[in-house]
């Protein structure tokens, strides 16, 4: 339904509540973009790795697509073809350019995807101040969507510059100012006892949460021990001292094909220097901290060493249950290291939220009763829920008002270029 031109009864000091809550969102993604050069913004050195200019046009095409094109009568579009270039996957929207060849645009420019940014900004604050109490509620929601959408780009900025930059032989650093994460020794590893039954998982109270998170649900489990932090780096270490890479009977079939066609010998951004483990960080090169969480394997990866443990994955309701209750506090990337740190000593469950998004053994599936939302808009989650591994926790490059214990992220079980990790778990 259109935006009418009646005048709204909604409190001018709500509207300007989500009018700044719209541009606190936007202007954080433009400055994560300030550390990079013209030729950063253009370059994707895989398929699953979008240039950063493409990420800052396509979440202003999101705005722009769903709210503006939507609800604002007269909106004036700032390019005819900027739907084909920026569109992601929508194909009820439209067709739309492949995803491998993102960074195949030297053209439009950095200066024309900000004035495009300030193009979008300018008319959803129009729409925002002015949207009818009619068509009010729709707009929220799909405001809500956004800001949540784009943080999400805003992870993936960081995720994709790390890959994009890690290419290069000069190694550069996103940031050289980053400070190093605290020097400590992660504490032992010890096993939490949780108990069996029926125990209902899923998104339960007001706040804004995603489609398929919803909706609650029962379901039965055995008991089970979690582990009280993540696997490490000197852990996993002793995995490929033990010819973990060339071992197939730690692996799945899968994985193993996986391994032997893509060269596998360690984790991603792994390098052996004269005897000695570096990794590629938003920092630039590092020493391996033995102490860290393990980080950018692949759920293959994960699985294969849960094997060569002893242990397995948890699903991600044995996850999900454990969490509940926790605060939503670690080292996300409001701490500023955008690099996952040691465990700092504590009792229960620690880095249950940032360092590392943690690989479950659950496939990406709907929750009983889910149904997507009608429209394009059901494209979001719904139709990707085949053939991908259910992660939890956020990492050290998701904003903490983004995480929760009911959030469930989704990658293929071969991908390791986001911040992933894991903690085993096992039969009580």
């Amino acid at each position: 339904m259109p935006l009418s031109h009646s005048t709204s009864a909604l409190p001018d000091n709500q509207r300007s509540t989500w009018a700044d809550a719209y541009l606190s969102v936007r202007k954080r993604s433009e400055e994560l973009c300030v550390p990079l050069s013209p030729e950063d913004y253009v370059i994707q050195a895989a398929p699953e790795a979008s240039p950063a200019k493409w990420h800052l046009a396509h979440v202003s095409w999101f705005f722009e697509t769903f709210l503006l094109k939507e609800y604002l009568v007269g909106y004036p579009e700032f390019h005819p073809l900027f739907g084909y270039l920026f569109n992601s996957y929508y194909e009820q929207i439209g067709k739309f350019q492949p995803r491998q060849e993102r960074g195949f645009l030297s053209r439009p420019s950095v200066g024309e995807i900000y004035r495009y940014r300030a193009h979008v900004d300018e008319h959803m604050l129009t729409l925002l101040h002015n949207a009818g109490e009619e068509v009010w509620p729709a707009v929220q929601q799909r405001l809500e969507i956004g800001f949540n959408h784009e943080q999400q780009h805003q992870e993936l900025l960081l995720t994709d510059i790390k890959l994009n930059l890690s290419t290069n032989p000069l190694r550069p650093a996103y940031r050289s100012d980053l400070h190093q994460t605290p020097k400590a020794s992660a504490p032992h590893q010890h096993w939490i006892v949780f108990p069996g039954g029926v125990h209902e998982i899923g998104h339960q109270d007001d706040c804004f949460a995603y489609d398929n998170e919803k909706p609650r649900h029962r379901t039965y489990l055995n008991p089970f021990r979690l582990a009280s932090r993540p696997v490490t780096n000197g852990e996993y270490l002793a995995f490929m001292a033990d010819g973990g890479y060339g071992n197939p009977g730690f692996w799945l079939s899968d994985g193993w094909s996986t391994v032997k066609r893509l060269h596998w010998s360690s984790p991603l951004y792994w390098e052996l220097i004269e005897g000695e483990w570096w990794q590629f960080t938003l920092g630039g090169p590092r020493k391996l901290n033995l102490e860290e969480p393990i980080c950018h394997v692949s759920y293959y990866e994960a699985e294969a060493y849960a094997t060569w443990a002893g242990k397995r994955l948890p699903t991600e309701a044995e996850w999900e249950i454990a969490a509940r209750g926790l605060p939503v506090a670690g080292n996300l990337r409001d701490s500023g290291y955008l690099h996952p740190a040691a465990a700092m000593p504590g009792d229960g469950l620690l880095q249950m939220y940032g360092d590392v998004w943690e690989h479950t053994a659950s496939p990406y599936q709907p929750y009983p009763g889910f149904r997507p939302a009608a429209g394009a808009l059901g494209e979001y989650n719904g139709k990707f829920m085949c053939s991908q591994m259910v992660l939890r926790g956020g990492s050290c490059v998701t904003a903490a008002d983004h995480i929760r214990a009911s959030y469930r992220n989704f990658f293929y079980p071969h991908e390791r270029w986001q911040f992933q990790g894991f903690r085993l778990a096992e039969d009580a």
